[in-house]
């Protein structure tokens, strides 16, 4: 008998985190902060390296490159898992969903090739700092940052156009946070093998260059680390790859947890709680990290704050108004 592969599903319903009329208002207000705390903390990491010319260096363009990325991490799932807590309207298109389930994907992949571009960066800036500057140079930057976008767009339009040629002639409701591929095959009543099989693949092939990359890096900075005498100077080597190793370990971890492994109902739970993580959680915290643990960033946020306490004094001051009423 000839298999007719036809999609006779049009939209799908997307559950969110639950399905607990209870829950909804709260849930919509606690990833109304994440997606807040998210857009304001990395705008202003990429605010405050386009306006300091003291951050005009490599490390700080790759760290505005992974901002502009954790933006558009969220961007792609918070506004629709926000309409999905608030109103209830769980309805997402079958063309929206296969766009949302790419450019996860993208910008998934894009993140980590950046995080090994940033790994590099550090083994170049401790292991061979007389030729930091030339190696590290602007050009290098961008085509590093260029190549880390195209390796996500490409690599990810084979596996979308396969599950977008999924059958789907049953229940439309999704039980995730997301259009996320593994949800999607336990909806299709067509074979997903071929699925089960490339799932496991491409997540180890688009990680494994930028992982030997990471720990190549690693092994010659820490190897450095220890040649070097003084203790003051090892912990100033450390802390300027701590806060990059922190977002690396939690980001790999999250996504091998996530993808590596078989579909089933009862791991479609457990990456509900994994996909809060990687999703909403990391683009949050990553400005944070940099920020708090950084003092050329905290340096350039005094700087911003002393300069806007000038201006209002001085405001103020034309105005006749007293600037002891000035708190920043």
């Amino acid at each position: 008998m000839k298999s007719i592969n036809h999609t006779t599903v049009t939209d799908f319903i997307i559950l969110g985190l639950s399905n607990n009329p209870m829950l909804q208002f709260p849930l919509f207000i606690i990833f109304l902060l994440i997606y807040l705390v998210t857009l304001v903390g990395n705008t202003s990491i990429i605010l405050l390296v386009f306006c300091d010319s003291c951050l005009h260096t490599p490390m700080y363009a790759f760290i505005c490159n992974l901002s502009f990325i954790d933006v558009c991490y969220s961007s792609v799932t918070l506004p629709k898992l926000l309409e999905i807590h608030l109103s209830q309207h769980k309805a997402i298109s079958f063309t929206g969903c296969m766009a949302q389930q790419y450019f996860l994907g993208t910008n998934a992949i894009a993140e980590y090739n950046t995080l090994a571009m940033m790994a590099f960066d550090r083994y170049v800036a401790i292991c061979k700092p007389l030729h930091y500057t030339v190696i590290m140079t602007k050009r290098l930057c961008i085509l590093l940052s260029g190549v880390s976008w195209t390796a996500g767009f490409l690599n990810l339009i084979p596996f979308t156009v396969l599950i977008s040629r999924l059958s789907f002639c049953g229940s439309n409701v999704i039980n995730h946070l997301l259009c996320d591929v593994k949800p999607l095959m336990q909806l299709s009543c067509s074979s997903t093998h071929t699925l089960e099989i490339m799932i496991p693949v491409v997540t180890m092939l688009c990680g494994f260059c930028p992982s030997i990359l990471i720990c190549t890096s690693y092994v010659y900075i820490i190897s450095a680390i220890f040649k070097i005498r003084s203790h003051e100077g090892r912990v100033r080597a450390f802390s300027t790859c701590s806060s990059h190793l922190v977002i690396v370990c939690l980001f790999c971890g999250l996504m091998i947890c996530t993808y590596i492994g078989p579909a089933s109902m009862d791991s479609l739970e457990k990456d509900k709680v994994l996909a809060v993580l990687y999703t909403n959680v990391i683009p949050m915290l990553n400005p944070i990290i940099y920020s708090l643990r950084n003092r050329e960033v905290k340096g350039a946020l005094k700087k911003i704050r002393d300069h806007l306490r000038s201006t209002i004094q001085q405001s103020c001051t034309l105005q006749n108004l007293p600037s002891s009423t000035v708190v920043i």
